[in-house]
């Protein structure tokens, strides 16, 4: 008769609880560095800044300005990093990578779970930062309009920060290096962005401008078009909060709740010769399009960056070798 081994009739973890395991030691890891709590205080910092300027130069009212506050492309990058760059690089160069695979995990929950746990932690910071900006808008602007709309900003501003968390990832997992992934990232985002600045300043070809739009960043800048009969006009809007459109995956938040607002509206996207000494002269419309396609090529173009990275990011992941 034999007997029964107790270690074998103990039942092994189930899936959700391994996978929870997982998201917790992530989670954990990011809400004590001191990085990620110093970008926090900035990040804040600059919001405001964002109130305490309008003050002193005696800006009117704006109701807007909770539903269109944006945490800024800067804010998307420094997020991302102090997020995502060690998640999957500083287990290799900590060597804790080695006693996590030994776990009953499988590397695909391993980053299933840490890219989980680092949405967490950046919906829960944006939620601190918009309750900050709501507050802060009803005591520097007055009331507040629109509120219900506050979540596509912040659904929206995670879209955008998540492409440069998957660039990380990818750079982390091909490198094994958090600075190298922190420096392939930035080193894009400051290229994109003075890339983006002078074809914007310089050039008068409506491909070219257009072209912007599909690379992560602020893309073309435009001006709001508010069609006869809608309840408001941008002529009775006291600050330009509205009147300006930005087309890249960096206004995803403020462009949702403007076509929320108004969904008929379109964007014209103009060329200013810079050079020129007179500024009404040499303004030429490039193109118009309408707001509602802008915000759907944005966020398919913000998905489409997401996904190939993420999965770059995960495919070098499984395929690393590990060395004790």
């Amino acid at each position: 008769m034999s007997t029964a081994n107790p270690e074998s009739e103990r039942a092994s973890p189930s899936w959700f609880n391994r996978f929870w395991a997982v998201v917790r030691y992530e989670m954990l890891w990011n809400i004590r560095k001191k990085k990620f709590i110093g970008v926090l205080i900035i990040a804040f910092v600059l919001a405001s800044v964002q109130f305490v300027l309008p003050a002193f130069l005696d800006i009117g009212p704006n109701p807007y300005s909770a539903i269109t506050f944006s945490a800024g492309n800067l804010s998307f990058v420094l997020f991302a990093i102090v997020i995502a760059m060690n998640s999957i690089s500083g287990e290799y160069e900590s060597g804790t990578i080695v006693p996590l695979l030994t776990k009953p995990v499988s590397r695909t929950m391993v980053f299933l779970g840490k890219l989980f746990a680092i949405f967490v932690v950046l919906v829960v910071t944006y939620l601190l930062l918009f309750t900050y900006s709501t507050i802060g808008g009803f005591i520097v602007y007055g009331a507040q309009s629109d509120l219900h709309l506050l979540p596509l900003a912040i659904i929206g501003d995670v879209i955008s920060t998540f492409i440069w968390i998957a660039i990380i990832l990818a750079a982390g997992a091909i490198s094994r290096s958090s600075l190298l992934a922190v420096l392939m990232a930035f080193g894009l985002f400051v290229a994109l962005t003075f890339g983006t600045s002078i074809v914007a300043s310089f050039s008068d070809n409506p491909d070219l401008v257009n072209a912007m739009n599909y690379l992560p960043g602020s893309g073309a800048s435009g001006t709001l078009n508010i069609t006869t009969g809608q309840n408001i006009t941008i002529s009775n809007v006291t600050i330009n909060t509205l009147a300006s459109v930005s087309s890249g995956t960096d206004s995803i938040g403020v462009n949702l709740v403007k076509l929320a607002l108004f969904p008929d509206a379109n964007a014209s996207f103009y060329y200013r010769n810079v050079l020129s000494t007179d500024p009404t002269q040499n303004i030429r419309l490039l193109y118009t399009e309408p707001l509602g396609w802008i915000v759907a090529r944005s966020i398919l173009v913000a998905f489409a960056y997401i996904a190939v990275f993420l999965f770059i990011a995960w495919f070098a992941f499984k395929r690393s070798q590990i060395q004790e």
